[in-house]
């Protein structure tokens, strides 16, 4: 009775864990669907927005929006669906595991690819607006582009962070490092710049902030899955194996997942949230002739959240499996099965 209680729990904490995964993605690119291009979503396609509190517009919804919105709420209840076939089937803990791993990684290289490609870009066209090179080179109109963040946004910004998506699939060897290295670059520059040429603009402070926060944010997951995080190892290093799992299981989910569902929620909950809010009105910082990449420091919490949740949720199908074949650690320190 005991192991089918266990096969019924691990079962049910599988289920639970591939569907937290499946639907934080399908949560955030519904998110920019709704709010970019005015989609339904699965709450106004239910009738549904008196319950959580969603305003259904006045005007309605034209066919087109409305079958969008029945294929939204399709691909929610499929994503659900999955993650329940999915996880009766056993013995797969482990490709499960690797499978979250694999996603987590390649929503961060895609992070990496777009903060580099941006990075680079938005900076070359701050220096040329504040040197007035920009309407030399792209007319009266091209240089008036240049100067709305919207227009860099949706003409430049997005464009490359497709860009990035697509050399992501192709490029699995990036490392984190380089991005350090890239600040270490940039900050370089600052102090040359300014110390033996006199020349100092904003957008050379806000290249190295746009990096400096994604080295933070994006390495989490990352860290994580390599165990590298602080932390005040009093009692925890000196339990058995088995006993880890058990409380690893129990951060991820009481505490670990529940806290990245909390900041895509009340991030992206309405349009005027706190991380829709800067997103979808391509925000820019005061500072004068800076980059226009303060609205995307916005999203970088948004792929912390959506990376973390991938990683947490293999983290707890490691510490399944660790359970479910009974591993232990020898004396040396090797994984053994008892």
């Amino acid at each position: 009775m005991a192991f089918l209680s266990q096969n019924a729990l691990f079962s049910a904490l599988r289920m639970v864990g591939l569907a937290s995964a499946f639907l934080a993605l399908i949560f955030v690119i519904n998110n920019f669907l709704i709010f970019g291009i005015d989609a339904p979503g699965l709450i106004n396609t239910l009738r549904l927005g008196d319950l959580f509190g969603v305003d259904r517009p006045k005007q309605g919804y034209n066919i087109g929006q409305t079958l969008l919105g029945i294929v939204q709420t399709g691909i929610v209840g499929l994503g659900i669906a999955y993650a329940i076939w999915r996880g009766m089937k056993p013995n797969n803990l482990r490709i499960d595991a690797n499978w979250m791993d694999d996603m987590s990684a390649y929503i961060v290289r895609l992070a990496f690819w777009a903060v580099l490609l941006v990075g680079i870009a938005d900076a070359v066209l701050s220096f040329l607006r504040v040197e007035g090179f920009h309407v030399v080179l792209f007319g009266e109109a091209g240089g008036a582009a240049i100067a709305l963040p919207s227009e860099r946004g949706l003409f430049v910004h997005i464009p490359l962070i497709f860009l990035s998506g697509l050399i992501a699939l192709k490029e699995k060897s990036v490392s984190l490092v380089w991005l350090t290295l890239l600040v270490v670059v940039a900050e370089f520059l600052i102090v040359v710049a300014r110390f033996i040429y006199g020349y100092e603009q904003t957008f050379m402070g806000d290249l190295v902030r746009f990096w400096y926060a994604a080295v933070f944010l994006f390495a989490s997951a990352y860290t994580l899955k390599e165990d590298g995080h602080v932390r005040v190892d009093v009692l925890y290093a000196s339990l058995k194996r088995q006993t880890k799992s058990k409380l690893n299981i129990i951060g991820t989910v009481f505490f670990g997942i529940p806290l990245c569902w909390l900041i895509l929620v009340r991030g992206l909950w309405g349009k005027s949230s706190l991380i829709n809010s800067p997103m979808m009105n391509f925000e820019t910082s005061m500072s004068g002739f800076g980059m226009y990449v303060k609205y995307l420091m916005a999203a970088f919490l948004v792929v912390f959240a959506l990376s973390m949740i991938f990683q947490f949720t293999s983290y707890l199908f490691h510490s399944l499996a660790d359970i479910e074949e009974n591993l232990s650690d020898d004396e040396a320190g090797e994984e053994v099965v008892a």
